[in-house]
């Protein structure tokens, strides 16, 4: 009886310290977005670090803004306040200026080989520096979507951006002084406060990933999108540096290898889901416009005569940009 009772108790004083070992931690998984490649890496993280840590990691995914718009959420895994947020770098530039050089124009021919650069080993390793003095670190980095530009007046030549106030991602000189010198009105403003800015007429156009205005439905107040030639919204998965050490190497582990593995589909579901947008886009009466030959080059031209200087006169983001450059030479066809 009395070895009963001291089994019983132990039980019962066991549980409890084995139930909080079951979930030591709590990874909370942030974008602005919702129903495209952000969301669906973060509910197959959730599915994944979940089952491997055994319960020990929880994963909660908030996207389309649910912890606030982007500079809090950036700031909040800066703080350490949140574990990860998934916008375009451009937002990042604040914490190092070096993430400026994912949204140079011209690096890339297309998603496929922005993407294979990314996953270089070098790159990856350097990418993984970004940051670092601030407590970040981007756990992963892929182009998402070509950038478009939706605008209430139809963009059909580089002229046609003279006179335009348009939404840009970001408010570095990289984002502003290219359109500057098209002849736009540039405005730095968070996702989600593009749409009601079109709609009242307060900006002209928004510039952003394709599945954007898609998902957030901007074909009910303009059918104008004009793709801006070998221009890519570029997103990493930014997340606390110190809540990865918390970890342990184990869970850190699990959680850097399921992240690694989801990387595989950027190349399948990320495709497939890019080209679903543009044939919404068109079935809701949208027009998608590609500039003609001549003046896909002369937007390039244009972009890269005022990117290359701001891009190339920091000694360290110089490097980095043409390491990244000679990446994409490497895996260009």
């Amino acid at each position: 009886m009395i070895a009963t009772r001291f089994f019983t108790l132990a039980l019962a004083l066991a549980l409890p310290a084995a139930s909080a070992l079951a979930q030591q931690f709590t990874m909370k998984l942030s974008a602005p977005t919702v129903n495209d490649m952000n969301h669906e890496w973060m509910k197959r993280m959730k599915a994944g670090v979940e089952a491997r840590s055994g319960g020990r990691i929880k994963v909660e995914v908030y996207p389309a803004n649910q912890l606030g718009q982007i500079p809090r959420t950036v700031e909040g895994v800066a703080l350490g306040t949140i574990e990860s947020t998934m916008p375009a770098t451009g937002f990042f530039i604040g914490l190092d200026p070096r993430f400026a050089i994912f949204d140079a124009v011209g690096l890339f021919d297309d998603m496929v080989h922005a993407n294979k650069v990314f996953q270089d080993p070098e790159i990856r390793a350097r990418i993984a520096t970004f940051g670092q003095d601030k407590g970040v670190e981007a756990l992963l980095t892929y182009a998402s979507n070509p950038n478009v530009v939706a605008s209430h007046k139809a963009i059909r030549t580089v002229a046609d951006f003279k006179g335009q106030k348009l939404r840009v991602p970001g408010g570095a000189p990289l984002y502003m002084e290219p359109y500057r010198r098209l002849g736009a009105s540039p405005v730095s403003m968070a996702l989600g406060e593009a749409l009601p800015a079109m709609q009242n007429r307060t900006i002209d156009g928004s510039i952003a990933g394709l599945t954007v205005f898609t998902t957030f439905k901007y074909y009910d107040i303009t059918h104008n999108l004009t793709w801006l030639p070998t221009s890519f919204i570029v997103v990493s998965a930014l997340v606390n540096r110190n809540f990865m050490k918390s970890l342990g190497p184990e869970l850190e582990g699990i959680v850097r290898d399921e992240s690694r593995k989801l990387e595989a589909l950027f190349f399948t579901w990320l495709m497939d889901d890019v080209e679903n947008a543009r044939k919404q886009w068109e079935q809701h009466g949208g027009e998608a416009i590609m500039l003609p030959a001549t003046e896909a080059r002369r937007f390039v031209e244009e972009v890269s005569a005022s990117t290359v200087p701001i891009l190339t006169a920091n000694p360290q983001i110089k490097a980095d940009y043409e390491a990244m450059a000679a990446a994409a030479r490497r895996y260009r066809k």
